[in-house]
């Protein structure tokens, strides 16, 4: 038995269309270009037809029996679903980690560039690491550097939730943000719409008094 070749320097065999001459199916179930139903017909009426519109014939259903052809410019077709590939591609985000690295004695307009950096990646649709890295004897301040990450998760939670808290790791403290799904309602925005209700059903009716006011009126007569 000869021996295995390392490398395999043939062509790779490209699986090419079944259209037109490469459909060697005697008999054909035929749909012409508008959708209409043309029935089964032989395999050479059915390429004459398809030379007739300067189309082309396309095998689209090889198991039915018999198989199935439709009569379509096969050029276009193709453009058009590597369009909707290359569509679909783009719309499906692969989810990534960035990482977001600071002091814990950052000063105001780097801790500003680190927020702009976290905002961007999480409306891209990634998660962020947040790290705070520790040098010598800073290690002893991980009260500092946690304070600093929990103002920073306060700072985006309208554009993230918190998906690990504060943790030390080696010489490093560390928090996850996720991409926030759904919106944030905020503890003032409940308050306001609790006094609203409130005030709602407090209020009384327009054109005077309510019942328990006529009411009293009425014993007072």
């Amino acid at each position: 038995m000869p021996p295995r070749p390392r490398f395999d320097r043939r062509a790779p065999v490209r699986e090419l269309p079944n259209i037109n001459d490469r459909i060697n199916y005697p008999k054909l179930r035929v749909v012409d270009a508008d959708g209409t139903q043309l029935g089964v017909i032989d395999r050479k009426e059915a390429l004459e037809v398809a030379e007739e519109r300067e189309l082309d014939l396309v095998l689209v259903s090889e198991k039915a029996d018999p198989p199935v052809c439709r009569i379509m410019d096969y050029g276009k077709f193709k453009f058009e679903q590597e369009k909707k590939a290359k569509e679909a591609k783009k719309k499906s985000h692969q989810t990534e980690v960035k990482e977001v690295k600071m002091r814990y004695k950052i000063d105001q307009h780097d801790y500003d560039v680190r927020i702009g950096h976290a905002v961007r990646f999480l409306k891209a649709g990634d998660k962020v690491k947040c790290t705070v890295i520790f040098r010598g004897r800073e290690i002893q301040h991980t009260a500092l550097a946690e304070t600093l990450l929990r103002r920073m998760a306060k700072d985006l939670e309208e554009q993230a939730e918190v998906q690990q808290a504060p943790k030390r790791e080696g010489r490093n403290m560390i928090m996850f943000l996720t991409p926030r799904k759904t919106p944030l309602i905020k503890k003032e925005q409940e308050a306001s719409k609790q006094v609203r209700a409130v005030r709602t059903i407090t209020a009384p009716p327009r054109g005077g008094a309510t019942k328990v006011q006529r009411s009293t009126k009425a014993r007072d007569l």
